[in-house]
């Protein structure tokens, strides 16, 4: 009786300890969300971080390796998920050959647009680190690996088009510039558009812009 006792109250403090844990980690992130967006990546303090969450470094050390888990902790899993959604977009458009053949607008281009803007105003803290203040950290460059995930998908499509119609084939110079416009475009709608429901109302039209650019240069090719 008293070892069925004991054993209860040793599970009772293990979960008290593991919601305390719990909660303390949720705070650092907090407090270093703060700190990151206004300092940014390279000027941010963890002894800050630490002073500001009211616990020793010794107990972030605990929860994350070094800043940059840290930083990662508030930013990778929504980045993981924008990669996910282009793949699976991107995926989808290569087993619309006919549609792209002819050169015919998707309507599932626009439900992704919708997509990929829903996640980034729904972590709109983490796509403004990724984009204003990753700089020092190993994300700086997310912005150009989007665009190279984009490029190599205009050249997988235009030379589906060239192969199926004949049309000359679209250089890689354009097919990098078409990635760029795309990404920049949506970029500059998350960062100049304080409102989730302004960005959607624009980006159908946006993205009829685009997908109409690259139809016209495949027709004119």
């Amino acid at each position: 009786m008293n070892r069925c006792k004991h054993n209860r109250e040793g599970n009772d403090i293990k979960k008290e300890a593991a919601k305390e844990n719990k909660e303390t980690r949720k705070h650092l992130l907090e407090c270093a969300g703060r700190e990151f967006l206004e300092k940014g990546y390279m000027k941010a303090s963890l002894r800050n971080i630490c002073k500001e969450a009211g616990v020793t470094t010794g107990a972030l050390y605990f929860f994350f390796k070094d800043k940059e888990d840290l930083f990662a902790a508030l930013v990778e899993k929504p980045l993981k998920q924008l990669y996910l959604t282009m793949e699976e977009h991107y995926a989808a458009e290569m087993r619309s050959e006919t549609q792209v053949v002819r050169l015919e607008q998707n309507d599932d281009d626009l439900e992704t647009s919708r997509e990929i803007i829903r996640q980034m105003y729904a972590n709109r803290d983490a796509f403004l680190l990724l984009l204003t203040k990753s700089q020092g950290s190993r994300f700086e460059n997310c912005l150009d690996e989007i665009v190279d995930i984009s490029e190599q998908q205009y050249r997988r499509l235009c030379d589906m088009v060239t192969g199926a119609t004949g049309r000359p084939r679209i250089d890689d110079y354009m097919t990098h510039w078409m990635a760029h416009i795309m990404v920049d475009t949506f970029m500059h709608l998350f960062l100049h558009e304080s409102e989730e429901s302004m960005a959607l109302k624009h980006v159908d039209a946006l993205t009829r812009y685009l997908a109409r650019g690259w139809m016209g240069m495949m027709t004119e090719s």
